[in-house]
């Protein structure tokens, strides 16, 4: 496996996907705003969104990858016969608990924004959408189930492909906006459980060359899937922390006004990057470093974790840099359109910022608990994450009310940094993984570069500071411009300083 080719395969088709999802999130910026239908929608979506991330990006990968390719080690009859075991349980308890939250939605939207209970209009509209949405959550995780098969085989592109299919069907919508008029949320709902079973049939194309399914309710629960599913749930909840936090967010900012939307359209810009510097990353190494692990290798384990981390660091430390400089620019120009108000830019930047702070951390968070889950261990990452949820959840609320929405990226930034230093302290003490002299010499290097990119990019955000303000027609196109000389710029002096290095091009792990 090369690293950094496999990476780029995984992050090329994520950027495809995330970027497409800039554009759709632009149309309902443009149509939706940031007002009572827009938050309802997002709540519906959020709901659904969330489980696709809790189990796309990397979390059932954590607890199936380990399992699956040590069974291929023994042959095909044993992880052919556990693959379809999980796939029929999977199948028939997702079934029965989408059925379940059908029929109490009321009560599940309640909970999960409990600000619009007061208003009757708000909690039917969301209740009604959040049940269009909610089947997608039964073919997200069977796509989830056959990207897993197809990352345990060292294939990356269709699974991380798969997720563009709906951005295009909500593009597909949006575009028919103004026809559809007050009619559009509801289509856009049927757009997202829609393309979670376009998904499935996607991805199902490539699996079955490596895996037919077999619907049998007659299945056996055996040691191995019995172990598959104690590893599930904590690792649903370590991995998918980010998203928990995010999720607890959602909740308490559903008390403000329009706090929803400005935390929605902020964790769309920095989950760009994160996408490549944390899921990525931790989804491809986790194969690889379960082969050395059983095969206990020590040195490639090492090297793997250490390329890992270094190349986490090159893609999130310039990213934080450009967030926390230029947050209101970038909010504005990518979504400072329609009825995207210049008061929902300035709180949307905001949210951008402290997230920007925890951007690192996000992606430590991800490649650390890789290295947990490579040694089958899912419980640590589990009660460290409860640790910093809870965190989380206790600033959030004891400073909402003199802060408001802002406190909670704040809490977020703050609680994952805290969760990312603790793996790397249970980390060191259970000698899971130490760092070499390489990667503390680039570490510096890269945090130069980033500096030096950062006052560069701050440079240009000022050349181009009239052609930047929010009333501005081109101010899409003098990001873009911006974006594109920060990035050459960091590049070139990586290049330079050798904080990057060209030969890791070549190189196989």
């Amino acid at each position: 496996m090369n690293l950094i080719k496999s990476t780029g395969t995984f992050g090329f088709y994520t950027i495809i996907s995330r970027l497409l999802g800039y554009f759709r999130d632009i149309l309902i910026a443009i149509f939706l705003g940031a007002g009572l239908i827009a938050d309802t929608f997002f709540v519906a979506f959020r709901i659904p969104n969330t489980f696709r991330r809790l189990f796309a990006e990397g979390t059932f990968n954590a607890a199936f990858v380990p399992s699956y390719t040590s069974l291929l080690t023994k042959g095909k009859k044993k992880s052919y016969q556990f693959a379809n075991d999980i796939f029929n349980l999977l199948l028939m308890s997702l079934f029965f608990l989408v059925l379940l939250a059908e029929i109490f939605m009321p009560f599940l939207v309640s909970l999960i924004a409990p600000g619009f209970v007061g208003n009757i209009e708000k909690i039917e509209l969301a209740t009604y959408l959040t049940r269009i949405t909610f089947p997608f959550l039964i073919f997200v995780c069977l796509a989830s189930f056959f990207s897993a098969i197809l990352n345990s085989h060292n294939k990356f592109a269709a699974a991380s492909a798969a997720p563009i299919i709906l951005n295009i069907v909500l593009i597909g919508i949006l575009l028919f906006g103004k026809m559809l008029d007050d009619k559009l949320v509801y289509y856009l709902s049927i757009g997202v459980s829609l393309s979670g079973f376009l998904q499935i049939i996607f991805l199902y194309k490539f699996v079955k060359k490596y895996y037919l399914f077999k619907l049998n309710f007659s299945f056996q629960i055996t040691n191995n899937v019995k172990v598959f599913f104690k590893k599930l749930l904590p690792s649903i909840f370590s991995s998918g922390v980010t998203q928990i936090n995010i999720l607890v967010g959602t909740i308490i900012a559903s008390f403000q006004a329009n706090a929803v939307s400005y935390l929605y359209f902020a964790d769309r810009i920095y989950q760009i990057n994160l996408a490549i510097a944390g899921i990525a990353i931790g989804v491809v190494i986790l194969p690889q470093l379960s082969k050395y692990i059983n095969l206990k290798k020590k040195n490639k384990i090492t090297v793997i974790q250490n390329k890992a981390l270094e190349l986490s660091m090159f893609l999130s430390l310039p990213a934080t840099v450009a967030l926390i400089i230029g947050s209101e620019e970038i909010v504005s120009s990518l979504f400072g359109y329609g009825s995207f108000s210049e008061e929902a830019v300035i709180n949307s930047a905001k949210a951008l910022f402290y997230f920007g702070l925890g951007l690192p951390a996000f992606a430590l968070i991800k490649v650390f608990s890789s290295f947990f889950f490579a040694n089958n261990d899912t419980k640590t990452p589990f009660y460290i994450s409860l640790i910093s949820v809870i965190i989380n959840i206790f600033i959030s609320i004891y400073y909402f009310k003199v802060l408001g929405f802002i406190i909670i990226p704040i809490a977020t930034s703050i609680s994952s940094w805290l969760n990312s230093i603790l793996l790397l302290i249970f980390l060191k003490k259970r000698n899971l993984f130490s760092f070499n002299e390489t990667f503390i010499i680039k570490l510096f290097k890269i945090l130069f570069a980033s500096i030096l990119m950062g006052l560069f990019f701050g440079y240009l955000i000022h050349i181009f500071q009239n052609q930047l303000i929010y009333y501005s027609d081109f101010k899409l196109f003098y990001l873009i411009l911006s974006v594109l000389l920060g990035i050459i710029f960091y590049l070139l002096l990586s290049l330079f300083i050798k904080a990057f290095n060209s030969q890791d091009l070549k190189l196989r792990y």
